[in-house]
């Protein structure tokens, strides 16, 4: 028997449908060991010994059955994916089962690999066996020891630092810098007005075409030079009605080539583009195609080849192949002559693996359709089109440049330039175009209008030909700022510096959104504060090591070690020796020192230029203080006046002055930040109401809450009235005699002070916070001599509004605090007020009236079922008045319906104890 391993049970299912039954297939579900996140899982000062534990007891159990099944096994074959990841898949299984003495003295252990999860492809992989490559683990080894070194040691220094920032990694915080980089640039671009002029013009044949201002008497116009409106209109006004000449034809025939095969990173992009999906998403679709789907084949086959590559070269006999359809589907003319062979532009690129191609080009788009879901067959469409045009002819365009002149009225010479272009043969593109990326231009004076239109067509034109205008238009545009990435244009961007690798590009994306460093928003990536605040700080302490350039270079060190040309511990060695250093550089920092920085760097942002060009730092609260970056626990990074506590002006990051105040957070409103912790407090609305929140909580902990008082109007809370509510409850002092504490406080009854178990009641809820210790001792002791004996008592109401005297009635109205809400009361009658109503708005004819129904309903007492049950009788018809409920709920006898009948001729006084009886007695 030989037991293969792959990774996940799709691929394990292909696969087993091509070996026969000496072949037992076992998924291990991708990695089955990992370096747990804790101290000492890499450990420097043992040369980088490094401490790996099971993933999970899943990861346990699909281990258990490779071991019982290579115990019993003639050979072992590693068959995990062609690259660096499946390459320690396979070494850790391995180590795994010699820790555990599984392997046979004499068993031989081999590993293959694959590009596609076809018959063919395997076949040929079995044909072939090697050894584990021992480079390509140690790239692993040193890739996943760095990221683990980065990430544990710096993530405290953040923590510590700049508290609300969650972890800083080796191409996370690269990513993120780009991102946050581009934002900067966007908040700094100033936009500049600018004019164009366009005519719309008509041939001798009444064909239209559109020209466009170029040059203004032989001095050709830069994209700024028309400023202003005055201007333009007087060029539009000198050239109206003037006699248009074309003075010159250019056409020039060129081609487009196609684009080559997807690679991963040029996969993710075109999927976004064109079909919207996510970097993470286009990796998990790709994944199922390239694992295999059931065809209704006898099983399941896999449709595309690896899906993680930066390699553009497809193998010589599915070039073949392409070549073949192409011929049989478009024609010999659609075929080049020469088989077409491309180079990836990527920097630091492996090229290890071939492009991402259909396994078997004849599986066409339409006919596999109907066996995938609607994403799968999108994918899979592109990837198909993509790999067939990267073989089929150029496109082959004309393109028409024609210099139109004009005599203007103010004497000047006006040179006007229409530009087309006309496909002659389409080439690939019958079959496949690539998406656009948004324009990328950075500098000044770019925005998204283009000079030339080359994909308009023009009329056929000759030099000396009239024209006449139909139209002249002076149009205004505005510079633009260059866009946000996507995450198609930041993988671009990602893989033209050489930053990170195929494999990592989804999971890097995802990274920065979970830490909530990034969001997306129509599919644009825009920075939080918090990420701006961690990339400010990376940058001013630890710049090396989000540059660019060092990032890619240490990613081709990594690429060396995979080619056996450089030992990975000497690159560990190198590495950690100057990030230590820089580490210990900062450790005695102070907060205030980092703030100072944080402050410089992100100045443009957090303190906008003011438009009546005041200093941005001063606090518009008090006016003396300065405005500054400060730090709370759990919440992070805002801004504060620095004349605290006397000032107490906060605000958000990215808030202008007039927001102050209103730091709205996902679930509440922040009303400002606690002067002791430094966390922020919030108001909330919770399945009981209201309620005050005192930051975040910290490692499981629930924050501290308190509840709004019953009565109070939660909008009316300010941030003094909170601080208060949160201190609750409060120590007023130690009792005389007993010397134990008194403490005042909020309860489910009211306000209250409480000594040793006893409980006594406070009028108001201002007592809570000014009652001072005398009255608190002398509020128990009353307590206790009117026979408290430690138990809660119901509090008195307190009184939140006074109507006045009853107009009919006398005596007082009034408007109480109660258990259940709000309510008016008079003379023991009380009466809720209305959902929705404000105790302060209710006037006394409101509550005369609530009074006056309460009353009719029966005032304030509940009476008895039986009481009830009598006054509905007296109101009720006499005939019906002499009925008497039934007691019983059994079936009607005979002899009970004659009770009923003489029960019902039976006068009003029958409800006395004998008539009762006898009634019984009679059923």
């Amino acid at each position: 028997m030989n037991v293969v391993i792959v990774e996940s049970a799709a691929k394990a299912k292909t696969i087993n449908k091509y070996l026969g039954p000496k072949f037992k297939v076992i998924a291990s579900f991708g990695h089955v060991r990992d370096l747990p996140s804790k101290d000492g899982s890499v450990d420097p000062d043992a040369d980088f010994a490094m401490n790996w534990d099971i993933v999970d007891p899943k990861s346990n159990k699909i281990l258990k059955e490779i071991t019982d099944a290579v115990k019993g096994a003639d050979k072992l074959i590693l068959a995990t994916d062609p690259d660096r990841e499946g390459e320690a898949i396979s070494w850790h299984i391995l180590q795994v089962l010699e820790k555990r003495r599984a392997l046979k003295k004499d068993m031989h252990v081999e590993r293959v690999a694959f590009n596609a999860v076809t018959k063919q492809a395997i076949q040929q992989a079995l044909a072939q066996p090697r050894q584990i490559d021992e480079p390509l683990v140690s790239a692993y080894l040193a890739r996943r020891a760095l990221d683990y070194l980065v990430g544990f040691t710096l993530s405290p220094v953040l923590w510590r630092k700049l508290p609300g920032a969650r972890s800083a990694g080796r191409v996370q915080s690269v990513a993120l810098r780009l991102i946050c980089n581009r934002e900067a640039e966007i908040e700094a671009f100033r936009s500049d007005e600018y004019w164009t002029i366009e005519a719309d013009l008509l041939t001798g044949k009444k064909e239209e075409f559109s020209a466009r201002l170029a040059a203004i008497s032989g001095t050709t116009l830069k994209k700024l030079d028309i400023k202003e409106e005055a201007q333009a209109t007087a060029i539009k006004a000198a050239i109206e009605g003037g006699r248009f000449k074309v003075v010159s034809v250019e056409k020039k025939a060129t081609r487009r080539n196609p684009y080559a095969p997807f690679t991963t990173s040029t996969l993710q992009m075109d999927a976004s583009r064109k079909l919207g999906f996510s970097a993470k998403q286009t990796m998990q679709i790709a994944q199922r195609l390239y694992e295999g789907v059931d065809l209704g084949e006898a099983g399941p086959v896999g449709l595309i080849t690896y899906m993680r590559t930066d390699g553009v070269q497809i193998v010589p006999e599915a070039v073949a192949t392409i070549r073949r359809e192409v011929e049989g589907d478009f024609g010999k003319r659609y075929l080049p002559p020469f088989i077409r062979e491309y180079k990836s532009k990527a920097k630091n690129a492996q090229e290890a693996h071939e492009a991402i191609r259909p396994t078997d080009v004849s599986r066409k788009p339409a006919r596999v359709s109907r066996y995938l879901d609607k994403d799968q067959a999108r994918l899979y469409d592109l990837i198909w089109k993509r790999a067939v045009a990267s073989q089929m002819a150029s496109a082959e365009l004309e393109q028409t440049a024609a210099q139109i002149e004009v005599a203007g009225r103010d004497g000047k010479t006006y040179t006007l330039r229409a530009t087309g272009s006309v496909i002659v043969f389409d080439g690939f593109l019958k079959l496949y175009e690539e998406g656009r990326d948004e324009r990328q231009h950075a500098t000044k004076g770019k925005d998204d209008t283009s000079e030339e239109d080359d994909t308009a067509r023009l009329p056929a034109l000759a030099e000396g030909d009239p024209l006449t205008d139909r139209k002249i238009d002076a149009n205004q545009h505005f510079t633009q700022p260059p866009p946000r990435f996507t995450e198609a244009t930041l993988v671009k961007r990602m893989e033209e510096l050489g930053i990170g690798r195929p494999s990592t590009y989804a999971s890097t994306l995802a990274v920065l959104q979970e830490r909530d460093y990034v969001t997306t928003d129509k599919k644009r990536l825009i920075p939080q504060d918090k990420g701006r605040l961690v990339t400010a700080f990376l940058e001013s302490f630890f710049k090396r090591y989000v540059e660019y350039d060092f990032t890619a270079d240490l990613e081709e060190k990594l690429d060396l070690i995979s080619d056996d040309k450089l030992e990975w511990k000497d690159v560990l060695r190198d590495f950690w020796k100057d990030f230590t250093g820089a580490v210990n550089d900062i450790k005695d920092l102070r907060v205030s020192e980092v703030l100072d920085a944080l402050n410089e760097i992100l100045g443009p942002h957090v303190f906008p230029p003011r438009e009546d060009g005041s200093d941005p730092r001063q606090c518009p609260a008090c006016g003396t203080g300065q405005l500054s970056l400060k730090i709370s626990g759990k919440y992070g990074a805002f801004i504060g006046c620095g004349n605290y506590p006397e000032c107490r002006y906060t605000r958000q990051l990215s808030q202008t002055d007039d927001g102050a105040g209103e730091m709205a957070l996902p679930d509440g409103k922040v009303l400002g930040f606690d002067p002791e912790s430094g966390d922020s407090i919030s108001l909330r609305t919770g399945r009981f109401g209201p309620y005050l929140q005192l930051g975040e909580g910290a490692d499981g902990e629930k924050p501290k809450r308190s509840s709004i008082p019953k009565g109070v109007d939660a909008g009316s809370i300010d941030l003094e009235r909170a601080i208060q509510l949160l201190s609750l409850p409060r120590e007023v002092g130690l009792h005389p005699e007993t010397g134990n504490p008194i403490t005042a406080g909020l309860g489910r009854y009211g306000p209250f002070v409480l000594h040793d178990g006893t409980y006594a009641n406070l009028e108001s809820m201002e007592d809570v916070f000014s009652i001072g210790l005398n009255r608190a001792v002398t509020l128990i002791a009353e307590k206790l001599a009117g026979g408290g004996k430690g138990r809660f008592q119901r509090a008195k109401p307190a009184v939140l509004k006074e109507l006045g005297e009853h107009p009919s009635e006398g005596g007082k109205v009034e408007v109480l605090s109660g258990r259940y809400g709000p309510y008016v009361s008079h003379n023991k009658i009380n009466a809720t007020l209305p959902k929705g109503k404000e105790p302060e708005s209710i006037t006394l004819e409101e509550a005369v009236t609530l009074l006056a129904e309460k009353a009719a309903k029966g005032g304030k007492a509940k009476k008895p079922a039986k009481a009830k049950a009598a006054k509905k009788t007296a109101d009720a018809p006499k005939k019906a008045a002499a009925k008497k409920p039934a007691v019983t709920k059994k079936p009607a006898t005979a002899a009970k319906t004659k009770a009923a009948a003489k029960k019902s001729k039976a006068p009003a006084k029958a409800k006395s104890k004998k008539a009762a009886s006898t009634a019984s007695g009679d059923a």
